[in-house]
Order: structure tokens, then sequence, then C-alpha cells
């Protein structure tokens, strides 16, 4: 066969990934701090984008148009009127505490003014000159007239919380007189784990410091006497006898307990009971004292700031049966295209480069109001059809939670399942049952016995924990009679799911609940 050159002519059509549309899928699965911190760097780039405040406007301008700017660069010199009916930043009175030189109140004492650093004893102190001071606001102690430092709020200057090394380092320097002891002891600060047990050997430690073996056994023995009671323990059976010490409570029976804690977390208590040498009514004695120790005594040095969740969708109950579902306004983020400032830079750009950047900076501002506008939209369609299918659930309870999956969404919206997975993603919905993520609605389905309704995962865990719970302790319910009675109840369920799920609660097997509920009667 020849080989020929030749041009032919095709059309085809195929879906581009253009980049604009790459950002907004990504802004659906931001949440909302996320999004808030992508809308700050936005703004920051985009001299023609605006955030709105709470009374409408764009931050720092009085109307849409951002403000006109002076021929020198700062602001404009034309007054602005002030409204007085208008309670807001732009009314400042001397009940604010600002006073003009003409206004400041004629008691006003001035002896004891701090200015940049120094405490001066009267104004002509300050003033060597002999200026009229009148003019001089007081900011009262700790008040500055310079901007040569930072300033800090009295929130800022409050003493935090102590770290565990701190706390540790202050009692060691009273309970160790001796230098080369207390700083053996401070070394050993860095060996502490996150439970605050002391993580090397004696040995280790005496061979990191160059002392005798005796010394770092004799340093050891009185750290363990520092607060909180248990730390530099060397294992968990130690951590506890040293608090049980301190509550006069490490009996001998006490201390075969903590010797077999393997036999306790396997719930051997006929074993236990032989090897401590007491009985069933003692043993959950010790069993309970046990449980109110801390096996962690560092835990409480932890002070990771807890972040609390804001719902970006709040529903909640209306007079006719129905549901109301609308976004967030807290988590919605307000930006405006400045159209004043647009036009007025357009009229002075002379060069290309000038009037393609704003062209550029304008398209993207639409561009990213758009994509904020249609996100928004996406989130409550979504939350609304969510709302609709699971109404049930927010009767009901868990109990009446339905099996639903993204496709259903999808399809009920006519949308991507994709896109539903991204909406749902980091997004909560306040309800009348809680704060709950929208993935939490979402549950594989689980067969009705002989062909009936399908039953959602959630409600048949939560079915089970119900039935273990309720169980008596002379009728401890195995894993095939749980079985026996969802099937009784229409749920077709198998033996091995009945396990996994219960194993996933942290549910012990029906041997181990049998023996606990034994002791504890």
């Amino acid at each position: 066969m020849a080989l020929t050159q030749r041009l032919d002519l095709r059309q085809s059509q195929q879906l581009v990934m253009t980049p604009q549309l790459q950002q907004a899928i990504k802004l659906l699965q931001l949440s909302n701090l996320e999004l808030s911190q992508f809308v700050d760097q936005e703004i920051e780039r985009n001299p023609l984008l605006d955030r709105e405040d709470a009374d409408g406007g764009p931050d720092g301008a009085a109307d849409s148009g951002g403000g006109a700017a002076s021929p020198d660069g700062g602001a404009s010199a034309e007054p602005r009127a002030l409204d007085p009916d208008r309670t807001g930043t732009d009314r400042l009175t001397q009940a604010d505490g600002f006073a003009s030189g003409d206004s400041a109140p004629l008691d006003t004492d001035y002896e004891n003014v701090w200015t940049n650093g120094s405490a001066v004893d009267s104004a002509a102190d300050a003033r060597p000159d002999g200026a009229d001071l009148a003019g001089v606001t007081p900011w009262g102690a700790g008040g500055r007239t310079g901007f040569d430092g930072p300033e800090e709020g009295v929130d800022q200057t409050l003493g935090g919380a102590p770290t565990l090394r701190e706390h540790l380092e202050g009692q060691i320097a009273v309970e160790f007189p001796d230098p080369r002891d207390r700083l053996i002891a401070g070394g050993m600060i860095d060996w502490l784990d996150d439970n605050g047990w002391l993580t090397a050997g004696a040995d280790q430690i005496a061979a990191q410091f160059g002392c005798p073996l005796e010394q770092v056994e004799a340093i050891v023995a009185r750290l363990h006497g520092l607060d909180p009671t248990g730390i530099f323990a060397r294992s968990l059976s130690e951590c506890l006898a040293l608090q049980l010490a301190e509550k006069d409570r490490l009996d001998p029976a006490m201390r075969a307990l903590l010797d077999r804690l393997d036999m306790l977390a396997r719930r051997e208590y006929a074993g236990l009971m032989r090897h401590c040498g007491v009985d069933a009514e003692d043993l959950a004695e010790m069993m309970q004292e046990i449980r109110e120790l801390d096996p962690r005594p560092a835990r409480r040095f932890d002070y990771e700031t807890v972040q609390t969740v804001t719902p970006d969708i709040l529903m909640r109950p209306q007079a006719d049966g129905g549901w109301a579902v609308e976004l967030n306004p807290d988590t919605l983020p307000r930006v405006l295209i400045n159209h004043r400032y647009y036009a007025e830079v357009s009229r002075h750009a002379r060069s290309r480069d000038e009037k393609d950047y704003l062209g550029d900076c304008f398209a993207t501002a639409n561009w990213l109001v758009k994509s904020l506008h249609q996100r928004a939209t996406t989130i409550l369609k979504v939350a609304t059809e969510i709302v609709r299918q699971q109404d049930a659930f927010f009767v009901h309870g868990v109990s009446a939670l339905k099996p639903l999956i993204l496709r259903d969404i999808a399809e009920a919206i006519g949308m991507h399942e994709s896109t539903v997975s991204r909406v749902t993603s980091n997004k909560f919905m306040a309800t009348p049952r809680g704060v709950l993520e929208l993935k939490y609605f979402f549950s594989a389905a689980i067969s009705g016995a002989d062909g009936g309704n399908s039953h959602s995962a959630a409600a048949v865990r939560f079915r089970i924990k119900a039935l273990i719970e309720g169980e008596p302790a002379d009728a401890i319910l195995s894993d095939d009679r749980i079985v026996e009675i969802l099937r009784g109840d229409g749920i077709e369920i198998a033996r091995r799911t009945v396990a996994k799920y219960r194993e996933g609660m942290r549910i012990p097997s029906s041997v181990q609940r049998r023996r606990e509920k034994t002791i504890g009667a």
C-alpha cells in the first residue's frame, strides 16, 4: 500500500476543563472557613473587588464606588455628611473617647501622661517649649502617643495557661535544691510522651548525663511526687499505683490487680478474683476505683483550641408541618464589584498592558461573583432535596433514617454524582436533631426480609445498640440471637455483619458482656 500525504477536515465535540471551570468546581468542596480565606486572597489580589459590610455597601466606602482619590494619592478631601440618625463608626462623639482640641474637657489632668515609654510629671516636662497641650487626647494608663511598636489589647496581655514544661520546671526548682539533680530532673522532661509517661530507662538517662544509676532512680522517685499525680510513670500500672497511693488505697489486693491489667482488659473476672483473693463485690469496687483514675496525667495541659462548627445550612420547622431550609448568611462571603472605581481607572489607562490588566481583573471579578452565587444555589438545592427525602428522620429519629446514596440526590436535582459529592463534603446543617454533616444522611442499604423495604445501615446499627443496652444480665443476646430479632423486624442481615457493626461501636462480645454484668450485679 502506498503512503501518501493529505489534508482532512474533521468536526468533533469534547469537554474542555478551562481554568475558570476547574476553579468553580474547586469552590464547591471548600468549607466556609476555606472559602473565606480564598475570597480574602482574591480581594487582596484584585483591586476591583470589595467585601460588602453589614450596611449593604463595600467595606471602607460610602457607596459601591469605593470613594474618589485625591490628586496626591490620599483620601479625598471632600467632607462627607454624617447622618445624625445613624449609629455606627461614621459618627464619633466625645462619649466614644475622641476629643478635639476645641472640645476637650476643662477638667482633664495631664500630669501623668505616658508618652513613648516615659512618664512625664507635668505638661511642661512633656513640652519644653511650653506649647499648649489642650488638644492632647488623654488615653489613660497604658495609652500611647507613638507608633513605634505593636499595640496589644488587654486580652492579649493576660497571662496564658502554663504548659506542662513550665508547670514541672517550677516544681523541680523547689524540689531539687542541688544544681546537678535539678539539671537531671529538668532533662527528663524531654523524655515525657503525650500521656506524661517517662519513655527512657534509668540506664539511658544515666548514660546521657554521666551519673550513677542509683542517683537517677532516686531522682525519678522524687519526681513521682510532683503534680499532676502519676507524672514520670514508666508504665500504666505504675501511673495508676501512684494515684492510688496518694488516696491511700494501694493495698495488696489492689497491687495484685494492677499486676494483671491484661486480665482486666480481657474481662477475666473469675481469674482476677482468684489472683487477688477477693470476692465479686470487692472486685467491682476495685474496678470502679480504677475507672476514676487518670491514665494520662498530662492530658489536662493539652490546650488545643476546639474549632466550633458553623453550619452552612439552617433548617427550622414551619407551622404547616414542613421544613424551611436556607443558607446561613454568616458563612456567605458578600463580594461586590467596584464599577465606579473600574470606570474611573479605565479613563486614565493609556498603555495596552494597563488595559489588559484591568480587563483581566474585571473578568476575574465577574467570574468570582458568578461562581459564588452558583455555589450557594447548588448547596441550597442539594440540602433541600436531602431534607425532603429524609423527612422521617427529622420526625422520628435515627431509627427512621432511609438508605440514601449520591445517585438518588443527583437524579432528583439533575446533577452529576461528583457534584453532589463535592457539595456534601465539609458542609454542615443545623437541624432540630443537632448540627450534622451532609454526609451523615447517606448510608448503605440493607435488604428487607421477604422482599420488604430496605433499611439504612445507620438505623440498623442504632437498633443493634438499643437491643444490647436493653438486654438483662441473665439473658445476654448473642450475635445469632440479634440476627433472629432483626429478621423478625423485617431486616435481612448476616451474623458477620452484626459482629462488624458491634465491633465498630466498640461493644464487647456476648461472653465479655456476661462477665461484666455478672460482676456488676
